[in-house]
């Protein structure tokens, strides 16, 4: 009967390690920075590059200027070198609103944020990999103007603003 409690606890503390080493450490998005010192401009990557210090994320400096399809988003993300680095992606609709403070508009981002827009962008809707609930020909999104979120259909020209780290999802086609 000892053999198998030490056996029992064992395996509790590899599953309980595992799910601490699988975790996104020091980035649980409980904590909340309201200045500008949340976002750092990474210079390893040639500047072109910003740590969300709140959520983890590595977002791009500048989002590409063009828009296309959401398909099309998937693959300019998953493509995306940026900085002599891969493994860009598109985010879920939750890192999207991450960015998103309401009390600003056009653009509903944080006062003093590193990211360069150009006036379009700063009113667009920015795909999401997120697709809707219930209508699948379309994916989520936020609009930049006031930080709502909406959706598209997919086949719809719209901003594509990658991120790096996390999990995040595939896009649901």
């Amino acid at each position: 009967m000892k053999s198998l409690y030490s056996i029992v606890i064992a395996l509790v503390a590899v599953i309980v390690s595992a799910a601490v080493a699988g975790a996104d450490p020091g980035k649980t998005w409980e904590k909340q920075i309201n200045t500008p010192v949340r976002f750092k401009v990474l210079k390893q990557f040639g500047n072109a590059a910003v740590l969300d210090q709140e959520t983890g994320r590595v977002w791009e400096q500048s989002p590409s200027t063009s828009t296309s399809t959401w398909f099309n988003a998937l693959n300019h993300c998953d493509d995306l070198d940026l900085g002599g680095r891969k493994g860009w992606r598109l985010p879920t609709i939750e890192e999207l609103e991450s960015l998103a403070n309401t009390a600003n508009s056009s653009p509903a981002l944080p006062t003093g944020h590193p990211f360069t827009l150009t006036s379009g962008q700063k009113t667009g809707f920015y795909w999401s990999a997120t697709t809707h609930a219930f209508l699948t020909s379309e994916a989520l999104g936020e609009i930049l103007t006031n930080g709502n979120v909406s959706s598209n259909g997919k086949n719809q020209d719209d901003f594509v603003w990658c991120v790096r780290g996390g999990q995040g999802i595939d896009g649901v086609q």
